[in-house]
């Protein structure tokens, strides 16, 4: 017979409270095939940071529920990128190597997130994409444009000046409280209304 310690009864009820509020989000990853990106490299570099991201919400009770294939962006000239292999109803994560010039203009972003064709659209570039290095300055790539549709930013286009930048930190805000507090209180109220948009 098995007895439980006053601190291990406590454990399993803090464990059972986040499992009952936790909230899963649908989101599909494609691996942009136009990029050629170096199989070694997707794996090594690719691997650490979406394991991080996964882990990240995870300790802040969002669960992500992945699907995986192969899209592709196009990068015709003079006109907006095509990308395709996108999913209805799920947050898609598409992953290049670095951000077609008509979204990035010329500022070597890591990520963008927008609402594209009405695909949901977290863009990713390899090239300049990083895993969490420095609280509140440079949060994991994959967990700031995700935070970014969960939060519902993703509606709200391309705001300049004061009201981007304050945007671009509270995002960082929230994304170092996943990473190193763990803490996911309000990014999970958010993302379970996101998971609901998303379905509806």
């Amino acid at each position: 017979m098995m007895l439980m310690t006053r601190r291990g009864f406590l454990a399993l009820a803090v464990s059972m409270s986040s499992r009952a509020t936790e909230v899963a989000v649908p989101v599909h990853v494609a691996i942009d095939t136009h990029a050629k990106i170096a199989p070694e490299r997707l794996a090594r570099v690719w691997g650490r940071l979406w394991g991080q991201a996964v882990r990240d919400f995870a300790r802040g009770g969002i669960r992500i529920e992945a699907t995986f294939g192969e899209g592709s962006v196009e990068r015709p000239y003079g006109r907006e990128p095509i990308v395709l292999g996108l999913e209805r109803g799920a947050l898609n994560v598409v992953v290049t190597n670095h951000i077609p010039m008509q979204w990035d203009r010329a500022c070597s972003l890591c990520g963008v997130t927008t609402v594209y064709r009405g695909y949901h659209l977290c863009l990713i570039a390899l090239d300049n994409a990083h895993p969490d290095e420095i609280p509140f300055i440079a949060t994991n790539t994959c967990v700031h444009e995700m935070l970014h549709a969960m939060l519902f930013d993703i509606f709200d286009h391309d705001p300049g000046g004061v009201h981007g930048q304050l945007r671009e930190l509270r995002v960082d805000w929230y994304a170092t409280r996943l990473w190193l507090l763990h803490d996911g209180a309000d990014v999970r109220r958010s993302a379970g209304a996101y998971a609901r948009a998303l379905a509806g």
